[in-house]
């Protein structure tokens, strides 16, 4: 013992106390993986059998998703190879659609398609929104379960009592009443010119809007309501109106949500055939104005399969149902590209 250290060195404790976190896992990790151990041995290794047989069935369900994808696309490519072969990725950018001299080109279609469908989305949009804004925020209790059952009938009547209606109820009012408006108000823009059919791409468009609100609204209205009440309480709290707490509280923390009732909207819209060939006019022209008539990719389908005699036109009609699933991929990736965007690469998921 020197005499500078008059204690001498300090000897460590015989025991240390080991971190709590560090105890709670071994003990966690010590039960469980002897829970696992008992199982294991007391259950014999034949009953485990339908375990395994039931992730092969799991397995297998969901790999037919991926298979009859890809026997789709297969069965389109083979119908349509003549055609294929004759046009050449000409078909898709053609203007003309002459089966009698055999000249077949899906741009009016395409562009039937697509203008009729984001027509539908600009109408229909706004008004599913309004809707379930107002059915989980603002709408009194008795009301509520009524206006969600009408919202969710109109998803139920069949696309040609949309056509019949849209031919004798919407037609009429188009003609008379709502296109002369337009053109004198937005004709200048080349969008509402021209002579008042009532049948035409703006019918079209009502009609698809119409049928693809419920799809919209029921999304949207279910994800308003998984959103916490506690973002719309701070939002009040921190002096926030009504319109402000929707806004910033409710429609911000459900935008994935929206955009993804969006998309199977757009989705319905693509696809859509009997109402809207019995009201867009079928003819395959590329027209600036609203009022003239068009065609759609899936209406020249259900028109001309029938009345085909030869393998060309059969061929077109069947490349054309592989326009159809291209745009409706194209259209999907954008779609994902959108949510990506909104959500910055995080995971789409409701807060709650």
């Amino acid at each position: 013992m020197s005499s500078t250290d008059p204690l001498g060195p300090l000897q460590k404790p015989l025991t240390s106390i080991p971190p709590l976190a560090k105890t709670a896992a071994d003990r966690k990790q010590t039960i469980g993986g002897g829970a696992l151990e008992k199982i294991r041995r007391s259950r014999p290794r034949s009953s485990r059998v339908p375990d395994q047989l039931f992730g092969v069935l799991i397995g297998l369900t969901a790999i037919s998703v991926f298979v009859i994808v890809v026997l789709v696309v297969w069965e389109l490519i083979d119908k349509s190879k003549l055609s294929l072969h004759q046009f050449g990725l000409r078909f898709f950018y053609g203007h003309d659609w002459d089966p009698v001299n055999g000249n077949f080109g899906a741009m009016p279609f395409i562009y039937g398609t697509l203008v009729s469908s984001v027509l539908a989305l600009l109408i229909a949009v706004p008004l599913s929104v309004g809707v379930a804004v107002y059915v989980t925020e603002m709408c009194p209790v008795w009301l509520r379960g009524i206006i969600s059952f009408l919202v969710e009938l109109l998803a139920a009547i069949p696309s040609v009592i949309y056509g019949l209606w849209a031919i004798f109820v919407l037609a009429p009012l188009l003609r008379e009443y709502v296109e002369p408006i337009l053109g004198k108000v937005l004709g200048w823009t080349g969008l509402f010119s021209g002579p008042y059919y009532g049948i035409g791409m703006l019918a079209a468009g009502v009609v698809l809007a119409i049928m693809i609100v419920p799809i919209i609204a029921s999304i949207t209205r279910e994800v308003l309501t998984a959103v916490p009440q506690s973002q719309r309480e701070a939002a009040l709290a921190l002096g926030a109106t009504r319109w402000e707490m929707i806004r910033v509280g409710v429609l911000r923390n459900a935008r994935i949500g929206i955009v993804g009732g969006v998309i199977l909207g757009l989705g319905r819209a693509l696809g859509e055939t009997m109402a809207v060939t019995m009201v867009i006019g079928n003819r395959p022209e590329i027209a600036k104005s609203l009022f003239a008539p068009g065609y759609t990719m899936a209406s020249v389908i259900a028109n001309e399969f029938t009345e085909a005699s030869g393998d060309l036109y059969l061929s077109a009609l069947v490349e054309i149902g592989l326009a159809l699933f291209i745009v409706t991929l194209i259209v999907n990736a954008l779609a994902r590209l959108l949510v990506w965007s909104i959500t910055r690469g995080a995971p789409a998921r409701v807060h709650a």
